[in-house]
């Protein structure tokens, strides 16, 4: 039995007596420290490379393990689920630049110099140009092959690394405490956004040297989270607050605050056709948005019965740390205090699927979407297989629709309301 508990026997309350029990299909566990210390050791992020071909985890200690995520899925079916990660590392300096072509992904290790809180993998489509139309000179000449990783660090700074060489590219100085997420605009721009303590979000240009263009003021408190919807015209972000933010990205303007949650709100992340978001709070809660109308289709509750809202946090054992969406659009999975591991289907209110998971700090999806990756506070992360479930043409049909038109325009459409309740996600 693994430290992360994801090998133990589940025993269903009676909320759940009927879900099916997850066991994880993997593990890879962090090298022991090599001397005692209570924290540093977290895992605060994970992140799967945008063409698959790349696992990221934060290892605590300042360190980050980029691994080839196909050969992990082979080293899993082959030798069972554990997989020691401080064998046959190849430690790569910021000045160690030999050419590791991408066509043989190699594991190694990045020390990044601090805390690393934030991850996320960036890939570039040449005919995005840099928004910075005055500067015809670059340092930095993105191409389509080139794949980029940003860490987001305690002492507020953002390292931008080459992850097929291992290079230091950028340094990004602005922030003045801890970046606690990242996320680049999925339409190949190199745009990244970042969310601080400082109480910003700031949005940097990488393909015009990462220029900082702009700064989202609005939050009062620190910024936990932020999420682009896929087609990198809205992004969502959350904090020490109730309330979920939603900007303009073509003018960098607040839309609207979304009101419901009794408690911080931690995590955000929208729907693959973007006519959904998931918002997760300390308030036990897990939300789903229509994001264009500012309207809660479905709340997935963890705390049974659930806390009234002038309580709601108080029990800490309840509360929600992380989600992420699947690639398919019929899933949330949630991890939560309690130590469980949690598959919502968009159309149910009672999970699918249940794993335990002890001290559990964030989780994603892979980018096929049949695998969950979930990091501990021990700076491990273990792996569940998704619930399986084949999309109906009808659904794949609704996310073809919703990924070019938003709520206002389907609404208007000359079809029967029971459909244009289907396509709303209203049923």
């Amino acid at each position: 039995m693994g430290p992360g508990g994801g090998r133990r026997e589940f025993e269903p309350d009676t909320e759940w007596g009927n879900q099916m029990r997850s066991r994880t299909i993997g593990e890879l566990l962090a090298p022991v420290a090599p001397f005692d210390k209570k924290c540093g050791h977290e895992n605060w992020t994970v992140a799967f490379a945008p063409d698959g071909s790349y696992f990221a985890w934060s290892q605590g200690h300042r360190t980050v393990k980029l691994v080839p995520w196909s050969q992990c899925l082979k080293n899993f079916l082959l030798h069972g689920t554990k997989n020691i990660t401080n064998s046959s590392n190849s430690r790569l300096s910021r000045q160690n630049s030999d050419g590791v072509s991408k066509n043989r992904p190699c594991e190694h290790v990045i020390d990044c110099g601090d805390i690393v809180w934030s991850l996320a993998f960036g890939s570039s489509v040449p005919e995005k140009q840099s928004r910075c139309v005055n500067i015809e000179w670059h340092r930095f000449q993105f191409g389509r092959d080139q794949l980029l990783l940003a860490t987001g660090l305690s002492n507020g700074r953002i390292k931008i690394w080459d992850v097929y060489t291992g290079k230091l590219l950028l340094n990004l100085m602005d922030h003045t405490e801890v970046v606690r997420d990242l996320t680049f605009a999925p339409d190949g721009s190199l745009i990244l956004v970042s969310a601080s303590r400082d109480k910003t979000l700031r949005v940097w240009d990488l393909k015009d040297d990462g220029n900082m263009m702009k700064v989202l003021r609005g939050h009062q408190n620190w910024v936990y989270s932020c999420s682009f919807s896929p087609d990198s015209a809205m992004l969502c972000s959350v904090g020490a607050s109730k309330a979920v933010f939603l900007w303009n990205m073509d003018k960098y303007s607040m839309i609207r605050k979304l009101e419901g949650h009794h408690n911080d709100v931690v995590a955000c992340e929208f729907s693959p056709d973007g006519a959904l978001l998931a918002t997760a709070s300390h308030d036990t809660r897990v939300y789903v948005w229509d994001p264009h109308v500012g309207s809660i289709l479905m709340e997935f509750g963890h705390l049974f019965p659930p806390p009234t809202p002038i309580f709601a946090g108080g029990s800490n054992d309840g509360w929600v740390r992380a989600l992420s969406f699947s690639h398919d659009g019929l899933h949330i999975a949630s991890l939560a205090d309690d130590k469980m591991v949690r598959f919502w289907r968009i159309n149910e209110d009672c999970p699918v699927q249940v794993a335990t998971l002890s001290n559990g700090l964030c989780c994603a999806f892979s980018t096929d979407g049949s695998v969950l990756a979930a990091g501990t506070s021990d700076g491990s992360v273990y792996f569940w297989p998704t619930p399986k479930q084949v999309p109906s043409l009808q659904h794949l049909c609704r996310m073809s629709i919703r990924r070019v038109m938003p709520t206002q325009e389907a609404q208007r459409l000359p079809l029967p309301p029971k459909l244009l309740a289907f396509l709303c996600y209203q049923m």
